[in-house]
């Protein structure tokens, strides 16, 4: 179970709290999501929802009453049901639904005393809540922390008349959905809140729900929202005034600028057009002058939502699929048709540049036609940003993050306006007749052209009337800054050595892709000698987009084109070697992998002393998929690791353990969560998971030092067991009849006899025991006679040009 502890003082008064237990009101889709999030990271909940007053036929037909239990808990049980079939998962583990327990607002209320939290998640409206929040505090126990889920009303309203000890421990907790992948909470204190459940609560869902928080006012639909929508809206009616399509708006409000593939029209169907209308409505009715007047929901998208063209959810929305094709709206005739891209000179210009912030700088300044649309959705973006601080947040760092986290910006307003340069911004801004916030100029005016400065590695923000430092979790070593820092102690191109300090390294992958090649093996055996001569232990971690998609297949296809067999099997055993040393150093290794670590990837997390993976973590050996088996030493690690999952002195069957590793190999299964991979043994128990893949390296480094200061010593090199000619045998049976049946093809069945010879060990007798390097020479020995097929060659080529399998 996890949970979290704090203690502070208030007035002389020790406070603490401890969550331990949870209880969600309201089981649609945003609070069985949160439950489901509070399962992943092992806390208990009660999820709740009020008792049908009618039968369903089905329920009729079973002979059932408004009394049985079954029925009146009927809504919280359908949603954990269907917890485990949602896309993307809810779950990190399906076994997780287990901690969720489903009952209702009538027969469980009273249960309501055992929680440490409670989360209200119903229909956004003030009197519903305020009637359910009179029930809890009737119920609830004292100190208990209680919060509401809203997305835009008032929570000052929602406490009116309740007791003083419901409102010190009452506040807002805005999740955005999906909870589980989503990073961005928004916490609302109100005026009555205690600061030390803000503390609390804000050091909680950073460290256990691994959330980036920010500290909201209590002002209409908070910081992300508010912004978020309003830049929605604003690209919405320059797409009208403008005579824009839909598809050109999405072209230049996307990946170009550092935001989401979904852009605009795309992220509106995602999140559902009837959400999008309440929460504009929501602001539209409760603010007055030019913001109003932008809150304002256009006709074409009131027509949109009565005619039930809600998006994905309903099959259609501003797009339509239709077949492979994907069509856009047309917003005057309300007809779809083929999507349109704005395609410019400067958008190739901007394409050409490298890094968002100089794409972004060289489009919104051009006179090119997708420059001048980028700055009339970007400007009023900034100045409302500038407008709202203060009223909405304190600082702008809170309204960047909000931004980065809740919507998936690279870049939040003002780091936006530092990168296209605030001065030159400002004058023309004020040049086209828009109002500049006074703060802003007064800045300029004091000779301080951005909003965030950096100083010897360390960042400030502008705060009025200084720069102000900005604070960061402990937890988050920033990988960036310790290289401004001076902390690299040697890098080539595909990795860096990074000092972390406290006597523990990091090698950091760096290539495209931060796929392997020879460079990184360099630099890897580089980095161990070092460890092992002067250091306590190493890490190997990044914070690219994901650990690493494995080996550089580009260059081991155009040696094998060449039939260069001889430089592969160098490269490989290169590989193989580099992995021993991280399994045998001397010094701990711990690698900590996160997004997906795929093969090669795979590969160089399976021997180390620890694996602190992140919770979104997809692993797996994925070699099948371009015609190839691992050849680094993935078969036998997994092989290995699997094995020693096995309870000690209990006999197990060593067949089933080939059987599991085989069909994991060779069905190229990748891990859904961290969790999953402890499940598929990619982890095993003593591994760890980081909830918040901010705090991953920092998990990482104190594994080293736990390992260090208990005495590590490396393993001892093992005989191995393998099932040998009757486990091959048996391990065909299966992808014969999958070859008889139509479900893999020929080349599929040839791989398939490889990877079984190479897990089964040959043909030596069952229950022979092997050393680690004659697998390694079964394992690169397949692994030169697939590379060498034409098929695998093609697979190859498909999977660099396509990005996907081929079949053939």
């Amino acid at each position: 179970m996890n949970e979290c502890s704090f203690k502070g003082r208030k007035g002389g008064i020790a406070l603490s709290f401890r969550i331990r237990k949870a209880a969600v009101i309201g089981s649609g889709v945003m609070g069985s999501g949160i439950a489901a999030h509070l399962a992943n990271v092992g806390i208990p909940s009660l999820l709740l929802d009020i008792v049908p007053s009618e039968l369903t036929d089905r329920e009729k037909a079973k002979g059932l009453s408004l009394e049985d239990k079954e029925v009146r808990n009927r809504y919280a049980e359908k949603a954990l049901k269907g917890l485990l079939n949602q896309k993307p998962a809810p779950l990190t583990s399906r076994k997780n639904v287990g901690l969720i327990k489903a009952g209702n607002l009538e027969d469980d209320i009273e249960k309501l005393s055992e929680a440490d939290w409670i989360i209200e998640v119903v229909v956004e409206n003030l009197d519903a809540k305020k009637q359910i929040f009179k029930k809890v505090d009737q119920y609830r126990k004292k100190g208990s922390i209680i919060s509401s889920n809203t997305s835009g009303i008032s929570v000052e309203a929602m406490s009116e008349g309740l007791s003083e000890d419901f409102q010190k421990h009452f506040l807002g907790t805005h999740f955005f959905n999906p909870p589980r992948y989503l990073k961005l909470l928004e916490i609302i204190p109100t005026q009555k809140t205690d600061p030390a459940v803000v503390a609390f609560m804000k050091t909680f869902g950073e460290d256990v729900l691994g959330k980036g928080v920010v500290v909201a006012k209590d002002t209409p639909n908070f910081i992300a929202n508010r912004i978020g929508t309003y830049g929605l809206l604003v690209a919405v009616n320059e797409m009208l005034q403008g005579g824009f399509s839909i598809g050109e708006i999405d072209s230049i409000t996307g990946p170009l600028i550092g935001r989401p593939k979904s852009a605009t029209f795309r992220t509106l169907d995602v999140v559902g057009l009837d959400t999008f209308i309440h929460v504009a409505n929501n602001v539209y009715e409760s603010v007055e002058g030019h913001e109003k007047d932008v809150f304002k929901v256009p006709d074409f998208m009131k027509q949109m939502l009565e005619n039930g063209w809600l998006g994905s959810k309903a099959g259609q929305g501003f797009y339509l699929k239709k077949g492979q094709e994907i069509l856009q709206l047309n917003p005057q005739t309300l007809e779809y048709e083929p999507r349109k891209r704005l395609k410019t000179p400067g958008v190739e210009m901007a394409k050409r540049e490298k890094g968002t912030a100089q794409k972004l700088k060289a489009l919104i300044y051009s006179s090119d036609p997708a420059g001048e649309l980028l700055w009339n959705i970007t400007a009023p973006v900034l100045i409302i940003s500038a407008e709202l601080l203060g009223n909405i947040a304190d600082d702008p760092v809170s309204i960047d993050q909000a931004m980065k986290w809740g919507f998936g910006w690279e870049l939040g307003p003002f780091e936006m306006w530092d990168a296209i340069g605030v001065d030159k911004a400002v004058g023309k801004m004020e040049q086209q007749g828009w109002t500049v916030p006074s703060w802003v100029k007064e800045m300029l005016h004091q000779g301080h052209s951005t909003f965030y400065k950096e100083v010897s590695g360390t960042e400030y923000y502008w705060a009025g009337h200084e720069y102000k430092n900005v604070v960061k979790n402990p937890k988050f070593i920033d990988l960036k800054l310790l290289k401004k820092q001076g902390k690299v102690l040697k890098k080539n191109s595909g990795a860096s050595l990074i000092d972390l300090d406290d006597g523990v390294v990091l090698l950091e992958f760096h290539s495209k892709n931060n796929a392997i090649g020879f460079d990184i093996i360099q630099m890897l055996n580089y980095a161990i000698d070092e460890t092992e001569q002067h250091y306590k232990g190493l890490v190997i971690g990044n914070q690219g987009k994901n650990f690493c998609v494995g080996a550089n297949i580009g260059l081991i296809l155009m040696a094998a084109q060449d039939d260069d067999l001889f430089e592969v099997d160098m490269v490989i055993r290169q590989f193989q070697k580099a992995m021993m040393r991280i399994k045998y150093c001397e010094k701990p290794i711990v690698t900590a992998p996160f997004g997906m670590t795929l093969g090669g990837g795979a590969e160089v997390c399976l021997p180390s002393a620890h694996i602190q993976a992140s919770m979104e973590t997809y692993m797996g050996l994925v070699e099948t998929g371009v015609g190839l088996i691992p050849g680094g030493g993935g078969n036998k690690e997994l092989y290995i690791k699997t094995l020693k999952s096995m309870p000690h002195g209990v006999d197990y069957d060593l067949q089933k353990v080939a059987n599991k590793v085989f069909e994991t190999i060779a069905m190229a299964k990748v891990s859904a969560s961290g969790q999953e991979a402890k499940e598929n043994n990619f982890l095993n128990r003593a591994d760890g998971i980081s909830v918040n893949g901010d705090h991953l390296i920092y998990d990482a480094k104190h594994a080293v030092l736990a390992l260090h200061e208990r005495g590590y010593q490396p393993p001892v090199q093992e005989k191995v067991p393998v099932t040998g000619e009757t486990g091959y045998a048996t391990l065909l049976l299966g992808a014969e009849s999958m070859r008889l049946s139509g479900a893999i093809s020929e080349h599929d069945m040839k791989i398939a006899k490889k990877l079984a010879y190479v897990i089964a060990g040959g043909n030596l007798p069952f229950g022979t025991k092997v050393d680690e390097q004659y697998l390694l020479d079964l394992e690169r020995e397949a692994f030169l006679s697939l590379v060498a097929e034409s098929k695998s060659q093609q697979r190859m080529q498909h999977m660099l040009l396509k990005g996907k399998p081929l079949r053939n």
